[in-house]
């Protein structure tokens, strides 16, 4: 029995080594910085409930999250998620440049403000995402960042167009390419189509699908449309006082299409992004094509730098690891 258990300590032992051995191999937490437009819809409060959870795990490391929507309150409710989730210092930066403006319609970050703990009443409290951008790009280790987008992409086309300044000697699209491992997006839909993130600020997505130097990763429309999420969070008891439930709690009941659960193209972009898609889904190689009134393309290419994915685990069981996420 004694010889039992000391064999028992000796595997435990061996895991915990592994996983250090792991780390200083470059396999630790995905360092991530979380782009989102955080409003016209309310998976984005999904999506950074999943982000934390993954956290919380040891799987990323949040760097920053910003808004890509001039909207004054999508800073402070991005900051009062990050202080919710036990993370109030993660900094939080906003467009300081010309950009989409939309609050959401059913008034729910106004609900959060009233509910929960927060430093910041509008985003003019807030710092620049692009300065923030640069600052935390030309500080990081070479190809070591993933950034996750799941709204309009604004502020990467701001950040490609930077000159070089006292942040760092490169310009914009040269400090993407030397530090910026890879871009998960939650945007098109594939292999032609239109989509929400794209047409809100056509110029901005144009630009970085022409210009962005690494390979980007797209969820199009048509793989969150698929995955539903909520009714759990909603229906669970135990779970108070959290704003991810009432934020769904809220949204839910007033679109009858919410019935089934939301829609959750944002969480997908997250999950990816950190995980990998290989265990969920499958991938096309090729470059995405803008064509008229913001409708994306799509050219099959072995050699692409873009890819967009396609459906390996079914909905049903990406709608369960995600929620689970979400309730972390």
């Amino acid at each position: 029995m004694k010889a039992k258990k000391i064999g028992q300590q000796y595997f435990i032992l061996f895991f915990l080594v592994f996983g250090l051995l792991l780390r200083s191999n470059g396999q630790g937490p995905v360092k991530v910085i979380f782009d989102t437009d955080m409003g016209p819809d309310y998976d984005d409060v999904g999506a950074i409930a999943v982000l934390h959870s993954l956290a919380d795990k040891g799987e990323a490391e949040i760097l920053a999250t910003m808004s890509c929507n001039h909207h004054y309150l999508t800073g402070p409710t991005i900051e009062l998620l990050n202080t919710y989730f036990k993370r109030p210092d993660i900094p939080v930066g906003v467009p300081k440049l010309l950009a989409v403006s939309m609050g959401a319609p059913q008034q729910w970050p106004q609900l959060l403000m009233k509910r929960y703990p927060h430093r910041y009443q509008s985003n003019d409290e807030l710092p620049d995402a692009v300065k923030l951008y640069r600052t935390l790009l030309a500080k990081a280790p070479d190809s070591s960042i993933t950034i996750i987008a799941v709204g309009f992409l604004t502020n990467l086309s701001d950040l490609l167009n930077t000159p070089a300044d006292k942040l760092s000697p490169l310009a914009g699209r040269e400090l993407v390419r030397k530090k910026v491992r890879r871009l998960v997006s939650m945007a098109g839909r594939f292999p032609v189509g239109r989509e929400f993130n794209i047409i809100k600020d056509v110029p901005a997505a144009t630009n970085v699908v022409d210009h962005w130097p690494t390979p980007i990763f797209f969820s199009g429309w048509e793989i969150g449309n698929e995955i539903r999420t909520g009714l759990e969070i909603v229906h669970n008891e135990k779970l108070r006082n959290s704003p991810v439930k009432d934020v769904f709690s809220r949204c839910m009941p007033m679109a009858p299409m919410d019935a089934s659960g939301r829609m959750s193209w944002d969480q997908t972009a997250v999950l990816a992004g950190v995980r990998g898609e290989d265990r969920y889904f499958d991938r096309v190689a090729g470059r995405m094509v803008m064509l008229e009134n913001g409708k994306n393309g799509w050219v099959n290419m072995p050699d692409g730098k873009h890819f967009y994915y396609v459906m390996k685990m079914t909905p049903e069981k990406l709608s369960a690891e995600i929620e689970s996420l979400m309730m972390r």
